[in-house]
């Protein structure tokens, strides 16, 4: 893929909180679990675990924990991405508190961009009562529940929100030979 065909997916990706009742085929299911473990993840111990969500009341038990955010429920899929406290082992408290959860934050990034690739829409949801994820999929006490992913074919079209100018998000920072 060349780098404009790459910057156009990137640019073009939205959240999608509207979707069609369709279901997803096997295909893009795998294609949106190679790309979650494709992802970067710190010192490659890949301490992250996604559950795949089809099942309609379970998907309305998210929605209610996710402050009632209903447009989860109407997703075919929903991905709940989960940190593993493993990491700790290695990176101490940091990597419990960052490193884990910017791991699975490049594995819904990377599932973000390939749904769109696809033809599919999705949002990422952080606003959600963690305790009541954890309850809802009966999840081990060494996974944390950070972030879910509504995915499915998009009943709506998004327009692109407002980006700030590039001066106040980008610093360069140059050598004095550089100048």
């Amino acid at each position: 893929m060349d780098n404009s065909k790459l910057m156009e997916i990137i640019k073009s990706r939205r959240s999608i909180r509207m979707f069609h009742p369709d279901t997803l085929t096997q295909e893009q299911i795998d294609t949106l679990i190679e790309a979650l473990l494709a992802a970067p993840s710190a010192g490659n111990m890949q301490s992250r675990q996604f559950f795949f969500v089809t099942d309609k009341e379970l998907q309305h038990d998210l929605a209610r924990a996710a402050l009632g955010q209903d447009f989860i429920a109407e997703a075919p899929l929903v991905i709940v991405g989960c940190t593993d406290d493993s990491i700790e082992r290695r990176y101490g408290t940091r990597g419990l508190h960052l490193y884990s959860i910017m791991d699975v934050a490049a594995s819904v990034q990377n599932a973000l961009l390939t749904a769109h690739s696809m033809g599919l829409g999705a949002c990422w949801v952080g606003a959600f009562n963690e305790d009541g994820v954890h309850m809802i999929l009966d999840l081990p006490r060494n996974l944390r529940p950070v972030a879910m992913v509504p995915v499915g074919y998009a009943a709506e079209s998004a327009e692109p929100p407002p980006r700030v100018r590039v001066e106040s998000a980008v610093k360069f920072v140059r050598s004095s030979d550089q100048l």
